[in-house]
């Protein structure tokens, strides 16, 4: 069973300027939230979708990593570790709250809101696919996996 998530129409500030998610051209979009800038496995998230921009190009496939940090962290993180991804600055949390990604975590035995990483797949802005507490390790590999699957049966 797909969670019945639509589109944002709202326009968001990105690494690349401004998006609004309603009106990507591309007929497949897939947007994953992330906790943290320049941590351990939001950076090897990001790295591995990067790493595999092409093949997600070659499929007509349009990718954005989704955390509250700052467009300033964001460029930071993206230069730093040589992101080919554009990341959405989410500082309000509309996107987290409208995905509803913000879910209570334990860091070092406190309670604390967070957001947890989870990835959605649209095919012509129909969500076809989601995943919920996502390990980073592999992951951008699972979704190009599972992408093609998906074009495959469309």
């Amino acid at each position: 069973m797909t969670e019945n998530i639509q589109l944002p129409n709202q326009v968001f500030p990105t690494t690349q300027g401004e998006v609004n998610l309603n009106e990507v051209e591309n007929e497949w979009l897939i947007i994953y939230f992330y906790p943290k800038d320049s941590t351990p496995g939001c950076t090897t998230q990001a790295v591995g979708f990067s790493c595999l921009k092409d093949q997600f190009d070659a499929l007509g496939t349009r990718i954005y990593g989704i955390s509250r940090d700052s467009v300033k962290a964001h460029q930071n993180f993206t230069e730093k570790q040589a992101l080919t991804i554009d990341l959405i600055s989410d500082k309000d949390e509309v996107l987290c709250q409208h995905f509803d990604v913000i879910k209570e975590k334990n860091m070092y035995g406190k309670k604390v809101m967070g957001i947890e990483r989870s990835t959605f797949i649209f095919h012509n802005k129909t969500l076809v696919k989601s995943y919920r507490k996502v390990k980073a390790a592999g992951h951008a590999e699972q979704v190009l996996e599972d992408l093609k699957t998906l074009q495959t049966a469309s």
